[in-house]
C-alpha cells in the first residue's frame, strides 16, 4: 500500500503537536507544584504567629522569610496571569488571607508629620560601633555626629560597647552627644577588658531605673521611668536573643552553601537548624517575660529594640499585643531595618501604649551599622485631635 506524502506531513506535524503539549504540560504541572509549595509555605507563616516557638519553632521559619515568600507567590501569580490560567487564584486567595500582615512591613500611605511633637524617641543597634570593622573605625564618630543632628528626647541603644573604664565610656558619650543627659545602663562582661550591653540615654527627668532578667541568656531588657513636662512614661529598651549563627556575619543561605562546599555534614547543617530554632524558642521565653513585666507598669509604655524577629512572628505578635506599632500607625514605605548579610527584614521596633499619641516616624538610612536607626514623635494624648485637624486642612 502506498503512503501519500501529505498523510506523513500530517502524521509527523500532529506528533510534533502531541510532544508540544506533553512538555507544556509537564512544565506547567511543575509550576504547579511549585506554586502550591510557596502556598503552603505562606500559610505556614500565618500559623507562625499564633504558635510558641518553644513547643513548636518549625513554622517560625516561614514567618521568618515571610517577605520572600510572599514575593515568590506574587512572582507565581502573575507568571499564571500572562499564561492566562485560573491557577493565578491559588496565590491570590492565599494572599488575600493574610493581607493585613503587608501592612505591617509597607506603608502605602503616609499620614505622617514631625513638624509638631512633644517627644522624639530613637531606637538604634549600634553593632559594638563596628569595633572589630577595619574598613569602619570611624562610625562612633558619625553616630555621634547624627544623634547631635537628630537631638533625640529619648536615645536607646543596643550593642553598645566598651573597651577600658565603663564610667569613662560613659562620659565621652555623653560629652559626644551634647546636653545635660541622664542615662540608664546594662553592660556585661565580654572580655578581660571589654562589654557589652544596652543603653538609655534621656535629656528628661529618670525616677526609676530597672531591669527584666533573661536568665542564662546575653540577652538583655532595662526599663527607666522619665518624666516628660507633667507626664511619665516607662521606656523598655530591648535586645532579645540573636540566632547565633557559627559564622556570625554570614547568612543563612551562605551558612547552609559553605557547609555543602566545604564537604559539611547533616549533623552541621542540623546545627543551624538548631541555632535558629532555639533563637526562635528562647525570644519566646522571653518576651512572655518582658510582657507580664510591661502589664504590671504604672504608666504608659513605650517599648523599643532589636527584637531580633519579625513581624510575622509569636514574638512580634505577643510583644505588640494592647500596643501600637509607631511605623504601622505613621510610618511610610518599606519598614526593613536590618541591613547586614542577612537578607533585610524588619526586626527593629518602637511600640507604645495606646493612650500615647505617634505623629510620625523614620527609619534613617545612615549606613554606619548592619541596623538603621529608627524614630518615632509622640504628641500627649488630647492633641491627637488638633493635629488631625491640622492634617485635614493641609488636605
Amino acid at each position: 500500500m502506498t503512503v501519500l506524502p501529505g498523510k506523513k506531513k500530517r502524521s509527523s506535524s500532529t506528533r510534533v503537536r502531541t510532544k508540544g503539549r506533553v512538555i507544556k504540560r509537564f512544565l506547567r504541572n511543575i509550576l504547579l507544584a511549585v506554586n502550591i509549595v510557596l502556598v503552603i509555605a505562606l500559610l505556614l507563616a500565618y500559623l507562625s504567629v499564633y504558635l510558641n516557638p518553644a513547643t513548636a519553632s518549625f513554622p517560625a521559619l516561614f514567618g521568618l522569610a515571610y517577605p520572600y515568600i510572599l514575593t515568590a507567590n506574587i512572582i507565581m501569580a502573575v507568571v499564571w496571569v500572562l499564561f492566562r490560567k485560573w491557577f493565578a487564584l491559588i496565590s491570590v486567595v492565599a494572599i488575600a488571607l493574610g493581607f493585613g500582615y503587608i501592612h505591617n512591613f509597607i506603608r502605602f500611605t503616609n499620614h505622617g508629620e514631625e513638624i509638631h511633637h512633644d517627644l522624639k524617641v530613637m531606637s538604634y543597634n549600634v553593632r559594638l560601633f563596628n569595633i572589630y570593622e577595619e574598613s569602619e573605625r570611624n562610625s562612633y564618630n558619625k553616630m555621634l555626629q547624627l544623634f547631635r543632628n537628630e537631638e533625640p528626647g529619648i536615645l536607646c541603644l543596643q550593642e553598645y560597647f566598651v573597651k577600658g573604664d565603663p564610667a569613662a565610656a560613659e562620659r565621652k558619650l555623653k560629652e559626644g552627644i551634647g546636653g545635660k543627659l541622664q542615662t540608664h545602663f546594662k553592660l556585661v562582661k565580654s572580655g578581660s577588658s571589654t562589654r557589652y550591653g544596652i543603653a538609655t540615654l534621656t535629656r528628661y527627668p529618670v525616677i526609676y531605673r530597672g531591669d527584666v532578667v533573661h536568665p542564662g541568656s546575653s540577652s538583655l531588657t532595662i526599663f527607666t521611668d522619665i518624666v516628660v513636662d507633667t507626664d511619665t512614661f516607662r521606656i523598655y529598651n530591648n535586645h532579645l536573643q540573636s540566632f547565633r549563627l557559627r559564622r556570625v556575619e554570614g547568612t543563612l543561605l551562605g551558612e547552609i552553601t559553605e557547609n555543602v562546599q566545604d564537604g559539611g555534614t547533616v549533623d552541621e547543617i542540623t546545627g543551624i537548624y538548631k541555632s535558629l530554632t532555639n533563637g526562635f524558642a528562647s525570644r519566646a521565653l522571653q518576651v512572655d517575660r518582658v510582657k507580664r513585666h510591661i502589664e504590671t507598669s504604672p504608666y504608659p509604655v513605650i517599648v523599643v529594640g532589636d527584637f531580633n524577629d519579625t513581624p510575622v512572628s509569636y514574638t512580634y505578635r505577643r510583644m505588640r499585643r494592647g500596643l501600637k506599632d509607631a511605623f504601622v500607625e505613621a510610618g511610610y514605605g518599606a519598614g526593613f531595618t536590618y541591613r547586614g548579610k542577612y537578607p533585610a527584614n524588619r526586626i527593629d521596633f518602637i511600640l507604645y501604649s495606646e493612650d500615647i499619641y505617634c505623629n510620625d516616624f523614620d527609619i534613617v538610612k545612615v549606613r554606619y551599622s548592619d541596623h538603621y536607626p529608627v524614630i518615632a514623635y509622640f504628641r500627649r494624648a488630647d492633641q491627637k485631635a488638633a493635629s488631625t485637624d491640622q492634617r485635614s486642612r493641609r488636605k
